[in-house]
């Protein structure tokens, strides 16, 4: 026993404690292996803190997916209030581009005598429909629809010098791959004697000079107007105040089921329609419809 204990030198370890000591270390090792996400980069280079090397740490699967899923939540939350934000700007275009022509129409008749420019219906034979129009062109026709030249000789254009002008923002409208060049028209009353002619309207006046525009009120009578995409043809908007037509042209509900109007004394406006799901180009709408009655009193007077 003397000559065991003498074999040992004082300052090491037995072979068995050394063995403990060996499993010891080797367990607390696989224990840091397992609890760290990252070892220590050889090669990358670390953050040198104040308690020393701070090793770069990567994200886990659960905390990516959590990311991913609360960008989600936020784009989710943030699309919507995009997207109206988005409808109230090409509202605003849609009615700057109405007051624009509204001033075009007083400009005009300001620099023409008094003169309200021409607007006939395309199939009017009794004079030259196109030759002093506000504007030209047939929406219905393949190679008018498309053709910025007929928006460039219309009578406005001097004033309202933009192609974009004559167009709302919003309509769907296109020709092939091309988006048709107009979608606003003038109302039927002015700018001609036309409707004098139409059955059972005598009692109702035209327009054709600012002075009979004035007497009758500016403000209480539109003169151009958004039209729908199904039913805008020439640039000619029909109002039949004996209700033998209700809505045969028909206004563009675009913007949250309202459509847009100018005024003769320059304002602008939205008309929204009060059931714009039984309301469509093509269908009957009865005469006492009360968006029908709403546009016809601001159509012209007795």
């Amino acid at each position: 026993m003397a000559q065991s204990k003498a074999g040992v030198c004082p300052q090491t370890h037995t072979s068995q404690e050394r063995l403990l000591l060996i499993r010891m270390d080797v367990k607390q090792f696989m224990t840091q292996l397992l609890l760290t996400r990252v070892e220590r980069p050889t090669t990358l280079p670390g953050r040198q803190g104040r308690g020393g090397y701070c090793p770069r740490r990567a994200f886990t699967l659960i905390e990516l997916l959590l990311v991913i899923a609360i960008i989600a939540l936020l784009a989710a939350l943030l699309m919507p209030a995009l997207a109206a934000a988005q409808a109230r700007g090409k509202r605003i275009v849609c009615l700057g581009n109405l007051k624009q022509t509204a001033t075009s129409f007083q400009m005009y008749t300001a620099d023409n005598d008094g003169k309200l420019a021409q607007n006939y219906p395309l199939d009017y034979l009794g004079t030259q429909a196109g030759s002093n129009s506000w504007v030209l062109g047939d929406m219905k026709v393949s190679s008018d629809s498309t053709n910025k030249t007929l928006i460039r000789q219309g009578k406005f254009f001097p004033y309202a010098s933009q192609v974009a002008l004559y167009r709302c923002p919003v309509d769907p409208s296109r020709t092939g791959d091309a988006p048709r060049v107009r979608s606003y028209s003038m109302n039927g009353w002015m700018g001609s004697r036309y409707m004098e002619t139409y059955p059972r309207t005598s009692d109702y006046r035209t327009f054709v000079r600012d002075s009979e525009v004035i007497a009758a009120g500016p403000a209480r009578l539109w003169a151009i107007i958004d039209e729908h995409e199904a039913s805008i043809d020439d640039a000619w908007f029909l109002v039949t105040m004996d209700d033998s037509k209700p809505f045969a042209s028909f206004p563009a509900p675009r913007h949250e089921d309202s459509y847009g109007l100018n005024f003769a004394d320059g304002h602008a406006e939205f008309y929204k329609l009060s059931d714009p799901k039984a309301q469509a180009p093509g269908t009957s709408t009865s005469a006492n419809n009360p968006d029908w009655q709403k546009l016809k009193q601001v159509t012209t007077v007795r």
